[in-house]
C-alpha cells in the first residue's frame, strides 16, 4: 500500500457545498411560515376579508397590464358615462344611471320598479327631486352601499343614483292590424328600416301617436328597441302608441299588403312627392328607413310607392324623425 494514497476509495477532490438556488444551505432550510387559507388570500376567488375593492383592483390592474403587453387594449374596471344603462336583453330590468337621466325618466313618467341610492350621496336637487318623485308614484327607494352599486352597474359613473325601469312589453303585428282595423278611421302604421338611434325611435313614437297613427313596427335585430331613451324622447307616446318587433320586415310589409294595405317607403330619389302622395287617405304602411342609409333596397322594390321629400340642394338628406314627422302630417292633411 502507497504511503502516499492512503484508501484507495478515498474522495480525491473536497465535497461540493450547496449551489445557488438548490435550497441547500441552513436559509433554505428555514421554514417559510404556515400557508394562508383561500379565504385569506386577497386574490382567491374565496376571499371574504374587508378590501374586496382592492382585490378587485388588484386582478383589474394585472389584466391591464397584461393586455398592455400584448399589445391591446383593454376596458376593465374603467367606468362607463353617467347617463349610460347596464348591458341588459330585452326581457330584463334596464338600470338608468347619474342624476339628470334619472330625474328625466321620472319627470317623464317612465315605468320604473325601485330608485337606488347609494349612501353618502349628496342630497342636492336632483337627488331630491328624484327621491320625492320616486316616494309620489310609490316606488320603493332602495338604500345601499356604493360599492354594491357598482357592482350592480357593473362600475358604471352613476353618481350614487340609478333608476330600475321596467322591460317593454312589445305587442304582436296581428295585434297592431286589428287595431288599425277596428279603429274607425283609415288604418296607419309606420314601420322603420335600421333606425338604430333610440332618440329617433321615441321621436318617431311621438309623432306616429300625435298624427294620428294606429302602431309602430321595428326589425328584432340591426335596430333600436324601446328603452328608457326612447320613453323619456316619446314624451311618454310610448305608453299609448304599440310597438311590435318582427323577425323579417319585407315579409312584414307584404303581409299588410295582403290585410289591404298600401305600402309607402319614404326615399330621396322616390317616383312620387310625399306632398302628392295617391294614397294617403287609403288603408296605409309608411316604411321609415336611416337617416344615412335610408330603406333597403329590397324593402323599397317591396312597398307599392316611393316618396320623396323636396328639400333645398344644400342639404343631402332629413333626420329619420323629421322625414317621418313630416310624412305623417301630410297623410293627415289628406285625410282632414
Amino acid at each position: 500500500m502507497s504511503s502516499k494514497g492512503g484508501h484507495p476509495n478515498r474522495r480525491k477532490t473536497s465535497k461540493a457545498g450547496p449551489k445557488i438556488g438548490s435550497g441547500g444551505g441552513k436559509k433554505g432550510l428555514a421554514g417559510k411560515g404556515r400557508t394562508l387559507k383561500a379565504e385569506d388570500r386577497p386574490w382567491h376567488k374565496e376571499y371574504t376579508g374587508d378590501d374586496k375593492p382592492r382585490k378587485t383592483q388588484w386582478k383589474q390592474a394585472k389584466e391591464r397590464a397584461k393586455a398592455a403587453s400584448e399589445g391591446r387594449t383593454s376596458n376593465i374596471g374603467r367606468s362607463k358615462p353617467a347617463g349610460s344603462a347596464t348591458r341588459r336583453r330585452d326581457d330584463e330590468p334596464e338600470l338608468i344611471l347619474g342624476r339628470n337621466p334619472v330625474l328625466e325618466a321620472l319627470r317623464a313618467k317612465v315605468p320604473a320598479t325601485a330608485l337606488y341610492v347609494a349612501f353618502g350621496t349628496e342630497l342636492d336637487d336632483r337627488v331630491a327631486e328624484s327621491v320625492r318623485l320616486a316616494g309620489n308614484r310609490d316606488l320603493p327607494i332602495k338604500e345601499l352601499a356604493r360599492r354594491d352599486l357598482d357592482r350592480r352597474t357593473n362600475n358604471a359613473l352613476h353618481q350614487g343614483i340609478g333608476l330600475q325601469i321596467e322591460p317593454y312589453q312589445y305587442a304582436e303585428f296581428e295585434q297592431l292590424l286589428k287595431i288599425s282595423q277596428t279603429s274607425g278611421t283609415a288604418p296607419l302604421l309606420v314601420a322603420l328600416d335600421g333606425v338604430t338611434d333610440p332618440r329617433n325611435l321615441g321621436a318617431i313614437i311621438r309623432s306616429t301617436a300625435a298624427f294620428g297613427g294606429h302602431g309602430l313596427i321595428i326589425p328584432s335585430k340591426r335596430a333600436a328597441s324601446v328603452t328608457a331613451v326612447a320613453w323619456r324622447t316619446s314624451a311618454g307616446a310610448a305608453a299609448r302608441l304599440p310597438v311590435a318587433k318582427v323577425v323579417n320586415l319585407t315579409r312584414t310589409i307584404q303581409a299588410c299588403q295582403q290585410a289591404g294595405f298600401m305600402t309607402v317607403a319614404l326615399d330621396g330619389g322616390g317616383d312620387v312627392d310625399v306632398f302628392d302622395l295617391p294614397v294617403a287617405t287609403d288603408p296605409l304602411l309608411i316604411v321609415v328607413g336611416d337617416e344615412g342609409k335610408g330603406v333597403s333596397r329590397l324593402v323599397a322594390e317591396t312597398c307599392d310607392h316611393r316618396a320623396g321629400i323636396p328639400i333645398s340642394s344644400e342639404v343631402e338628406s332629413l333626420n329619420a324623425s323629421v322625414a317621418a314627422s313630416i310624412a305623417l302630417a301630410e297623410v293627415q292633411r289628406q285625410r282632414r
